[in-house]
């Protein structure tokens, strides 16, 4: 092979090496959850994974110039999905948080909400902060900005971890724990359903965390990450953002 070749075929190999997985592929894996609804949920009719951040994604996808494969996950196992390079991007109801961004990106803000208290039916006191569940049993989902502070307040006598929300719903729903935390907007949608007749979600109580949801890029794939906040952009300036929302019952 002559040193030109060589040397060109080379080259070309590092340029390919400095290319990230997602930048080379115009069909992205997209890690989602198949229990936040309305923000993600599996729609067990299609077997497909449907809300609020999935129609979101797709047309982020239109307009970045990419489509989307969609996968259901656990919350737990996203971030570490999207930097092992199983995923290329999160869809999820998954708060823009310090320690989140230490290992992944974020793109710009897409809904800003805090958590909900829910309690039994039986419990009608109008509770307005975490202090005031003092001594309590209290549920929380693994992987959530919501345990930490739980664990170290100081306030509850133990904070029971679980995989989904609808989980933690059942729970109090059954009398096995006296209060639960979740993302308001997700246990606000599951009540309406009437599936926890039980349970109710204390419109008083103040949140001791909000945040705002975005969707998780590598580090590695910035230029990617350009793409998404430019077409999140344009989808909050036509009000195609807006109407997501308002399909599934969010402000």
């Amino acid at each position: 092979m002559e040193r030109r070749t060589f040397l060109t075929l080379l080259a070309g190999g590092a340029v390919a090496a400095s290319v990230s997985p997602a930048a080379a592929q115009s069909v992205l894996k997209v890690g989602s959850t198949p229990t936040g609804i309305p923000f993600t949920f599996l729609d067990t009719k299609t077997s497909t994974i449907e809300g609020v951040m999935v129609d979101l994604i797709k047309e982020v996808g239109k307009e970045a110039g990419f489509k989307v494969e969609v996968e259901g996950m656990q919350f737990s196992t996203l971030i570490a999905g999207l930097t092992s390079n199983k995923i290329d991007l999160i869809a999820a109801a998954m708060y823009i948080t310090p320690a989140r961004k230490e290992a992944i990106d974020f793109s710009d803000p897409i809904y800003t909400y805090g958590e909900g208290l829910m309690v039994p039916k039986s419990d009608s006191k109008d509770y307005k902060s975490v202090d005031e569940l003092k001594g309590y049993v209290v549920g929380a989902q693994v992987g959530t900005a919501y345990v930490e502070p739980l664990q170290k307040g100081g306030i509850v006598s133990e904070v029971k971890i679980y995989k989904t929300i609808p989980d933690i719903l059942a729970d109090v729903n059954a009398g096995r724990i006296q209060a639960g935390f979740a993302d308001g907007p997700i246990v606000a949608y599951n009540l309406q359903q009437g599936l926890f007749p039980q349970v109710r979600l204390v419109k008083s109580y103040q949140p001791m965390f909000t945040g705002s949801v975005g969707i998780g890029v590598r580090k590695s794939d910035g230029e990617l990450l350009k793409k998404v906040n430019t077409a999140l952009a344009k989808l909050k300036a036509d009000g195609s953002l807006a109407k997501i929302l308002g399909k599934w019952g969010l402000e």
